[in-house]
């Protein structure tokens, strides 16, 4: 079929020169980046014939990438700000919702969630394009988001990146590149990253982790089949799929497996005293699987005809000689060593196989270990009816028939890969930075009717909703407000099935400090005038931030977590203190006692010589120079001035 004809705005001549970037295009692809922009080196290459360069070394590189982690690496001034209004059961659950921008928040969680994370699944933005929401760019308009003026009700509106930007592959680099980096750092040693993606970007992005985690972490490229009947969108072949990166941390992830299907079972259909069983060729099929790879795993088996019980030498019992033979007549061989097959001579069994009655041995696949049903390793294709994005979107509907949401990932899909990966009983969290519909907390909520205590950490940018949709004429008016609804919905409907599961979550959104920046560094281009006046304004607006009307909560809530605590911890008022509020704040692996009034009287810290082994925690406006020498000599190393 010909090709149509290109539109245009207004006829014109020839662009010749367009013509010659194609004409080079097609001669030789590698002259050009993915992004259309010439490849110098290549170029340069090709006309001194290719010359060697020994001191060339493999690299994946792209432009922005040492400002990406720059970026990534330089330390937040946001905090986190407790939301209870929007929170379910908010002081005793022990999921959490963040609203904010992704990259600074995964900064907050650094200190508190470092290495405490057993499982993160991400969806990110595909490139396809279109909206592009994470830009980092933070210029004036996009910090007044959340430093100057701390929430905006009303959302951000996304960015593009379209293929003409020139640096389409690099922008979406950039954006991944630091968020991985953060991230890695929060999972736990035997902790496991599974990555949504599309063909626009997975070359990509398997570069990028197997820099970040470690080419030797990379685990599986998994395909997912999102799309039974395949999407007709795309040139040449009809998608039915998409991908799933995975990789550990390190190499002491230990998969809990997936349930065993009930339709696998039934395939248990023989039983003995130890159990039900099913019967598994004990000749090797496929890989190396011929006596001339594995010449050791080829050795004679004997079958007692009576009984079929097996021996690996012939007796007065054990008559019929059987050897792995492949059907094309090959001698094939074991999958066990005859080491191991004396070992487990009790597993396995002989039996008349075909027409012409030949022995064969075969294995005894228990379906119980330790009175448990075994459970199994998913494939490296992920086929089910409930993966579909089909089934997911009509799911979502149901449950939020006011709200629309494009291609929401399936909750099957995620209970699968929380269930394969994390414990039941460890208090497992599952970090998703991503969150979109928050199909990854209502998953973790309908895993735990298991009986289990994961949890989730969830971020989502509050996303500006456009105004004729659906959810906007509903009320919503950021992706994050559908997400939280949604996720309060599930977990009525789980509560109502199973009351012992945490179906709440505490609501948190990023926000400006409350703490005031104590250090003050003259600019060294400035003049002496230009740098008075700078610290003078410096001064003033500390001041302000001092006697700044916040609350106590908030306060507390920025100390602790860029002091360690996790978001989770309790607070607890000391009676023993008459001057001063001081409070003992606990969580699952510290504890400090704390005392953010803005002035430390002489009484409490008398009374603070009692609590010498324990940490302390104040403000550093809140003690003079006298004040502050007395908690040093109670509190040494163990006092901390905010």
């Amino acid at each position: 079929m010909p090709k149509k004809p290109e539109q245009s705005a207004a006829i014109t001549s020839l662009d010749v020169r367009r013509e010659i970037i194609e004409k080079m295009r097609a001669a030789y692809p590698p002259l050009f980046s993915d992004e259309g922009n010439l490849n110098k080196a290549e170029l340069e290459a090709l006309l001194k014939d290719f010359e060697v360069n020994d001191v060339v070394k493999f690299e994946f590189r792209w432009a922005g990438k040492m400002g990406s982690k720059k970026t990534a690496f330089t330390p937040s001034k946001a905090r986190l700000q407790a939301d209870p209004k929007r929170s379910v059961n908010f002081d005793d659950t022990q999921n959490v919702i963040i609203e904010g921008e992704n990259l600074e928040v995964l900064k907050l969680l650094q200190k508190s969630y470092y290495n405490k994370v057993k499982c993160i699944y991400i969806d990110p933005p595909y490139n396809t394009g279109h909206d592009f929401v994470y830009s980092d760019d933070y210029s004036e308009e996009k910090k007044a988001y959340w430093e100057q003026n701390g929430t905006n009700v009303d959302g951000i509106r996304v960015d593009t990146n379209t293929e003409s930007s020139g640096r389409y592959h690099s922008n979406w680099l950039n954006m991944m590149q630091g968020r991985l980096i953060l991230a890695q750092r929060l999972l736990r040693d035997d902790g496991v990253i599974f990555v949504s993606i599309d063909d626009n970007e997975v070359h990509n992005l398997r570069k990028l982790m197997d820099e970040v985690f470690g080419e030797e972490h990379f685990v599986a490229d998994l395909v997912v089949v999102s799309n039974l009947k395949g999407r007709s969108d795309k040139r040449y072949i009809a998608t039915a799929h998409e991908r799933l990166l995975m990789y550990v941390k390190e190499d002491d992830f230990e998969e809990s497996g997936l349930r065993m299907p009930e339709a696998r079972i039934d395939e248990y259909d023989q039983t003995d005293g130890v159990g039900r069983y099913r019967l598994l060729g004990l000749r090797k099929r496929g890989g190396p699987d011929t006596r001339a790879e594995r010449p050791r795993m080829y050795y004679p088996l004997f079958v007692d005809p009576e009984t079929g019980s097996v021996s690996t030498s012939r007796d007065s019992k054990h008559k019929e000689e059987v050897l792995p033979m492949k059907s094309d007549g090959v001698d094939g061989r074991w999958r066990w060593g005859m080491e191991t097959t004396k070992q487990r001579l009790d597993w396995i069994v002989g039996k008349k196989v075909g027409n012409e009655g030949r022995y064969d041995v075969f294995e005894k696949d228990y379906l119980e270990t330790d009175g448990e049903i075994r459970r199994i390793k998913p494939k490296s294709v992920m086929y089910s009816k409930e993966y579909s994005t089909d089934a997911a979107t009509k799911a979502f509907r149901r449950l939020m028939p006011d709200a629309e949401f494009d291609n929401p990932k399936s909750v099957p899909l995620l209970k699968d890969l929380i269930e394969y990966s994390t414990s039941k009983d460890g208090g497992d969290i599952v970090l998703d930075f991503f969150a979109g519909s928050g199909t990854t907390g209502h998953a973790v909520m309908e895993i735990n009717q298991d009986g289990g205590n994961r949890r989730y950490v969830m971020v989502q940018l509050p996303e500006k909703i456009s105004e004729d949709s659906k959810s906007y004429k509903s009320g919503y008016r950021t992706i994050a407000d559908v997400t939280m609804e949604r996720l309060r919905r599930a977990g009525k409907i789980i509560k109502q099935e199973k009351p012992a599961v945490d179906t709440g979550f505490k609501a948190f959104v990023l926000t400006n400090s409350l703490i005031p920046e104590n250090l003050f560094v003259p600019d060294p281009k400035k003049s002496d005038k230009e740098n008075i006046a700078a610290l003078e304004l410096h001064i003033a607006k500390s001041k302000q931030k001092l006697i700044a009307d916040y609350s106590e909560t908030d306060l507390l809530y920025e100390v602790m977590l860029k002091d360690g605590f996790d978001l989770n911890f309790k607070a607890e008022r000391l009676p023993d203190f008459a001057k001063n509020q001081v409070l003992k704040v606990t969580d699952a692996s510290r504890s400090a006692l704390v005392c953010l009034d803005p002035a430390l009287k002489d009484e409490t810290v008398k009374a603070l010589e009692a609590h010498k082994d324990s940490r302390f925690i104040c403000l550093h406006r809140a003690v003079d120079t006298t004040k502050k020498w007395g908690l040093d000599k109670i509190f040494g190393d163990s006092l901390s001035l905010i």
